[in-house]
């Protein structure tokens, strides 16, 4: 049952990437000119803005997951009524302290916006702001339910919510767009969708799961014990928003909505790169978990490291390499020339944060070991220095300047300190795992080598053209990765992924 959900969840990862992908495509353009510039860019800043309103969290959805797989391991159930019973009185009181929270930040808009947004769009962030505002505060209590429906592995499910979501949202939205309504109702459809899905994901761990509450004397030693594995989670999470948020906040302060925009598409660019690693590696931490409490060698962390780090790496550097090739005219073509600098943007995020994605097996280790702390303090550190370099350049490069000071942070904390962490203090081989990436490297230097012979050959970017070249550039990929790249697993896994594809095209 464990294994066919994994593998399941797996597959439905890559299917939720394949419906967010074509969002982005289909859905996002239409959306942009509909709204125009300013006002994408006033509904990306205030998105931003609230998404702050998530770090209430404080990392105890991952807690929920680890501590819940701990249980079921030891086939203690009465723990596990108790914790959940913990669990959901901490999300409740989080979902209250929200409300303060948002009041606040209702309050900040006019002093910290005043002078990027004009009467109109100020009134229009004050209303965006209450309507997340009770988003979050119903969100957090019922997000437990989520959580736990990861603990018992029940990824099908989780994940076809998760599809469902994404695909309701601009189904719903689209409509609207047309009559004229604005970023206000795009917030309202939010809302509805999202409390709609954790409303079934309550029905799901009832009906199916049998859970159990109690709401008895609290085990404080627990309680401090999941608040220090809670807390470098937490610091991670602020870190996250730091990068992918704050940008967009110091774009609306000093330069407005029409930066913020084209800041917007680069992000939403990295975002999808984002999921193409973390939604596999997300799969495992109640199996690593589970590897730690049996107290397995660091070399067989390794190998698993490797493994999964070799099948991400394919992926990332496909999708790198195409960006560098045909991401600025995809641009234009997609969004519109006003938004043709968000290519360099996501460059220099991209390739920095390729590093940190195909060690995502390490994070979840470090997770499963509750060692995260060290990390979480680098990457704090580093975030704060982002955000330094990021104001200072920001008013003279606009969103070049931000992608630069997130880029970097990247580079120092991921790339250099973490690496040498999890070499000395977890003691992964991080020399041999980095011997098996730069070989793997070498097909990927050819294939964008041919790649840009493409571009000198064929100048046109129409559609067709850009197609084409994209199609083109994909047959030398795979081709040199198969005699160059892949290993034995690799390749019988490529083959397994080609005879599905094959067989749903012969059937039809």
């Amino acid at each position: 049952m464990s294994q066919s959900q994994l593998k399941s969840g797996a597959i439905l990862s890559y299917v939720s990437i394949f419906v967010s992908i074509t969002i982005a495509l289909f859905y996002t353009p239409i959306m942009i000119r509909l709204l125009g510039q300013s006002e994408y860019g006033l509904y990306a800043m205030i998105g931003s803005v609230s998404a702050y309103l998530s770090i209430m969290d404080m990392g105890l959805g991952n807690a929920i997951v680890r501590y819940t797989a701990r249980n079921r391991a030891n086939g203690d159930k009465a723990a596990e009524s108790k914790l959940n019973g913990m669990f959901l009185m901490l999300y409740s009181i989080i979902g209250l302290l929200t409300i303060v929270v948002g009041i606040i930040l209702y309050f900040s808009l006019e002093n910290v916006f005043g002078e990027s947004l004009n009467v109109l769009e100020l009134k229009k962030a004050k209303l965006m702001v209450v309507i997340l505002i009770i988003n979050f505060a119903l969100s957090f209590p019922l997000a437990i339910f989520g959580s736990i429906m990861q603990a018992y592995e029940r990824f099908i499910t989780f994940k076809i919510v998760g599809i469902f979501r994404s695909l309701f949202f601009p189904i719903i939205t689209l409509p609207f767009l047309y009559m004229g309504y604005g970023s206000v109702t795009m917030v309202v459809i939010t809302t509805v969708v999202n409390i709609s899905c954790l409303l079934y994901n309550i029905y799901y761990c009832y009906k199916h799961l049998n859970i159990k509450f109690y709401f008895g004397k609290i085990d404080y030693q627990l309680l401090r014990e999941i608040i220090g594995y809670s807390f470098f989670i937490f610091l991670g999470i602020i870190v996250d928003q730091i990068n992918w948020n704050t940008g967009q906040i110091i774009l609306g302060i000093y330069s407005g909505t029409a930066a913020v925009a084209v800041f917007a598409i680069a992000i939403q660019f990295i975002r999808l790169y984002l999921q193409f690693s973390t939604s596999i590696s997300g799969l495992f931490l109640p199996r690593v978990t589970m590897m730690i409490a049996n107290k397995v060698s660091n070399q067989e962390l390794t190998n698993m490291m490797i493994k999964f780090g070799r099948v991400q790496y394919i992926v990332m550097l496909y999708i790198v390499s195409g960006f560098i090739l045909f991401g600025s005219p995809f641009i234009s073509l997609w969004a519109g020339t006003n938004y043709t600098d968000a290519y360099y943007m996501v460059l220099l995020i991209m390739i920095p944060i390729t590093i940190p994605l195909i060690q995502n097996i390490g994070l979840t280790i470090l997770q499963a070991k509750n060692l995260q702390g060290f990390r979480s303090i680098v990457l704090i550190m580093i975030a704060i220095i982002n955000v330094i370099i990021s104001i200072k350049l920001t008013k003279s490069y606009a969103g070049i300047g931000v992608a630069i000071g997130t880029g970097s942070s990247y580079i120092i904390g991921n790339a250099i300190v973490m690496n040498i962490y999890y070499h000395r203090k977890i003691g992964i081989n991080i020399p041999l795992f980095w011997k098996n990436i730069l070989l793997m490297s070498v097909p990927g230097v050819i294939s964008l080598g041919v790649g840009y012979g493409l571009n000198l050959m064929i100048v046109q970017d129409s559609v067709l053209f850009l197609g084409y070249k994209m199609v083109l550039f994909s047959l030398v990929y795979y081709i040199t990765m198969w005699f160059f790249g892949f290993n034995s697993y690799e390749k019988g896994m490529f083959m397994s992924i080609l005879k599905k594809v094959l067989n749903v095209f012969m059937k039809n």
